[in-house]
């Protein structure tokens, strides 16, 4: 009897940064018109901008939509406010943490990725997320395919 060995095959694994300030998704305004309401961010809003970087950075890192299920770590950085700041350095009265929240931010990027990086976002099944001051923002994201 001759038994093959387990083929190991490496999960696919992609990782890109999106340089600036992470923008976190707002919460939906609500208008009326003929009798339906309409849920909307409003078009001057920064996420747009945001979530085209993101979907941009996806596209050069030449992502394809999987059918898989996915885990995602993202990371947030931050720059500084100068307001945190003293000549001796950050001020002992600074914020450790950014005080945007990290399910907005995350939830700024998955759907930034839906149809780039997966078909729904249902489909992630394990998330991580940090935030933290830096000397620059960024956000870094990481997708491995699970198998």
């Amino acid at each position: 009897m001759h038994i093959q060995p387990a083929v190991q095959t490496q999960p696919e694994t992609i990782t890109f940064v999106v340089d600036g300030d992470p923008v976190p998704q707002p919460r939906a305004r609500v208008s009326t018109r003929g009798g339906f309401a309409r849920a909307y961010v409003p078009r001057g809003h920064a996420v747009h901008a945001y979530r085209q970087a993101i979907e941009v950075a996806a596209q050069a890192a030449d992502m394809k939509p999987t059918e898989d299920a996915v885990s995602v770590w993202l990371t947030f950085t931050f720059s500084r406010p100068k307001s945190h700041m003293t000549r001796q350095g950050v001020k002992k009265t600074a914020p450790a943490l950014p005080r945007e929240d990290v399910d907005n931010l995350a939830k700024a990027v998955l759907d930034a990725l839906t149809c780039h990086a997966w078909h729904d976002d249902k489909q992630v099944a394990e998330l991580h997320v940090s935030k933290s001051y830096g000397t620059a923002g960024s956000t870094e994201v990481t997708i491995e395919q699970l198998s």
